[in-house]
C-alpha cells in the first residue's frame, strides 16, 4: 500500500505546489499584437521590449519629440524596433501623434491584422504654477494625455470588440492621484484618465475588453525634471514593466483597477467614502457646521465600485 506523507496533505503544501506549477508556466503573448504609445524610451520602451520578448508582435509608437512636446523624429521608435528585432522579436514603428489615433492603430492592422493590447503611455510635461500657466501649456498637455488616449483607444476598440478580446492599460500618475505643485495641467489630465479607464472598463467588459490604470514611478527623461539623479538606479523603468505586462495578459481578469508601482513594489489604489451623516430638513449652514466632524469621520468607510448607490436619501 502506498503511504503518502502527512506533509503532502497539508493545505500549505498544496498551495506551495500550485505556486510552483504556476511559476513554471511562463506567461507568453504568442499570437497577440500590442501597441505601446510613447515607446521610444523610458517606461514605454521597457513595456515594448518585455512584450516582444514574451512573443507579442509590437507596434512601437513614438512621435520622437522632446518631453515638452516639441519637434519630431523617427529615431527613438526605430532604435527600439531594431533592438526588438535583434533579439529575435517582431516589431514595427509608428511615428504619428497619438492625436491621430486612427493612423496609429492602422499600423497594427496593416502589419499584423489585429490589435489585442493597447498601452496608453505617451505623455509630455509643461510644468508651471497656475498663475504662470498659458493656455498653450494647458491645451498641449491635455491634447497628448487625454485626447491622445481617447483617439487611440477609440480606434483600437473597433477591432477589439469584433475580436471579443482586448486589454487596455491607461497611464496615470501620483500627480493625478495626490496632486503636485506646478503640475496642475498634468495632474488634471492624469486624474481624468482614471475616470476614462473606469468607464471604459464598464463599457468593454461584455466584450472581454478589460481596462486598468497604472500609476508608475520611474526614472526617465520626464521624471528627471522632478526626481534626483541618484534615484535612477532604484526607480528603473524595467521594475514597472512586468506589472504592466501582467495587466495585459489574458490570465489577468482585473478590470477597472488602479495600480501604483515603483522600484519593484506594487499596490492597488481605491477611492473610499466616509460613513458620513444625514441632515434634517430644512438643511442649514449651521447644521453642516455642527455635524462636520461626522461628515469627515473615517471610523467607518465604504468602497464603491460604481457611482450607483453612493448617495443616501435625506430623512
Amino acid at each position: 500500500m502506498l503511504i503518502v506523507p502527512r506533509l503532502l496533505l497539508t493545505r500549505s503544501c498544496i498551495r506551495r505546489l500550485h505556486s510552483t506549477v504556476r511559476t513554471a508556466m511562463a506567461l507568453r503573448f504568442d499570437g497577440r499584437v500590442a501597441l505601446v504609445t510613447g515607446a521610444g524610451g523610458g517606461l514605454g520602451k521597457e513595456y515594448a521590449l518585455l512584450l516582444a520578448n514574451r512573443g507579442a508582435k509590437v507596434v512601437v509608437n513614438d512621435l520622437g519629440g522632446t518631453w515638452t512636446g516639441e519637434g519630431k523624429s523617427s529615431k527613438a521608435a526605430d532604435e527600439v524596433v531594431s533592438l526588438i528585432r535583434a533579439n529575435g522579436g517582431t516589431a514595427v514603428a509608428n511615428y504619428d501623434s497619438v492625436e491621430d489615433g486612427d493612423k496609429v492603430v492602422k499600423t497594427a492592422i496593416d502589419n499584423f491584422g489585429r490589435i489585442d493590447i493597447l498601452i496608453n503611455n505617451a505623455g509630455i510635461l509643461r510644468d508651471r504654477s497656475l498663475l504662470k500657466m498659458t493656455e498653450k501649456d494647458w491645451d498641449l498637455v491635455h491634447a497628448v494625455h487625454m485626447r491622445g488616449a481617447f483617439m487611440v483607444t477609440r480606434a483600437a476598440l473597433l477591432y477589439m470588440r469584433k475580436q471579443d478580446y482586448g486589454r487596455v492599460v491607461v497611464t496615470s500618475s501620483t500627480s493625478g492621484l495626490y496632486g503636485s505643485f506646478g503640475q496642475i495641467n498634468y495632474s488634471a489630465a492624469k486624474m481624468g484618465l482614471v475616470g476614462f479607464s473606469h468607464t471604459l472598463a464598464m463599457e468593454g467588459e461584455k466584450y472581454n475588453i478589460l481596462s486598468n490604470v497604472i500609476v508608475p514611478i520611474a526614472y526617465s527623461r520626464m521624471s528627471a525634471t522632478v526626481m534626483a539623479p541618484e534615484m535612477g538606479e532604484i526607480m528603473k523603468p524595467v521594475y514597472v514593466a512586468p506589472i504592466v505586462a501582467y495587466l495585459c495578459h489574458e490570465d489577468c481578469t482585473d478590470t477597472g483597477g488602479v495600480f501604483e508601482c515603483a522600484g519593484g513594489w506594487a499596490g492597488k489604489v481605491r477611492l473610499q467614502q466616509s460613513q458620513g451623516t444625514t441632515f434634517n430638513n430644512p438643511i442649514t449652514i449651521e447644521q453642516v457646521r455642527d455635524k462636520w466632524d461626522e461628515v469627515c469621520d473615517w471610523t467607518r468607510v465604504t468602497h464603491h465600485r460604481t457611482a450607483a448607490g453612493t448617495y443616501k436619501s435625506l430623512e
